[in-house]
């Protein structure tokens, strides 16, 4: 079907119920045939979305920095080395036709803001999803709505970005 890219925690002291959405995420985007494409690397819930790829034998493409090459994931499909992290995260858009951020650090919501900035711009095609699994997404769509109220975004800009309040969710988006 599609590549869906995965923005998510490089850290491993997370609530593991973040990561147990990314496995059901994982294993329903590639029952549906959809490739995934993270950051490459065995760091937090990439590893265990590169785990859970492998587990069901799906399609893993990983975008590496070449700096990261000690901690690739050692099971992809195919992986792209990139010189930067800016290459990186580029390297990953033209890589997926949408983008998930499951809950993530300061780099997953970089990567979902300039996603989403890159889109307003004709810059990247796909769909934006954020998964808000326990409200973890509430203090961004309260400042996205900040943003617009005080007119330094448009409505239809802030829009880019579908929160999905639920795993289940994500799943039917995926199985259209």
């Amino acid at each position: 079907m599609g590549r869906l890219l995965i923005f998510c925690s490089a850290s491993s002291d997370i609530d593991p119920a973040y990561n147990e959405a990314a496995r059901q995420i994982v294993r329903a985007a590639c029952a549906c045939g959809h490739t995934i494409v993270t950051g490459g690397t065995v760091k937090g819930t990439m590893r265990i979305i590169g785990d859970e790829v492998a587990k069901v034998g799906g399609q893993h493409v990983g975008v590496v920095p070449r700096f990261m090459a000690s901690i690739v994931y050692p099971v992809l499909t195919r992986t792209v080395w990139a010189d930067t992290m800016s290459q990186r995260q580029a390297l990953m858009r033209e890589e997926s036709d949408m983008a998930l951020a499951l809950p993530g650090g300061i780099g997953t919501l970089y990567e979902l803001i300039e996603t989403q900035v890159l889109s307003k711009l004709g810059k990247y095609k796909g769909k934006i999803y954020a998964l808000n699994l326990g409200g973890f997404y509430e203090p961004l769509k309260a400042l996205l709505s900040h943003y617009v109220r005080t007119g330094m975004l448009e409505e239809r800009d802030a829009e880019r970005i579908a929160f999905v309040d639920s795993v289940e969710q994500m799943v039917e988006i995926l199985s259209r």
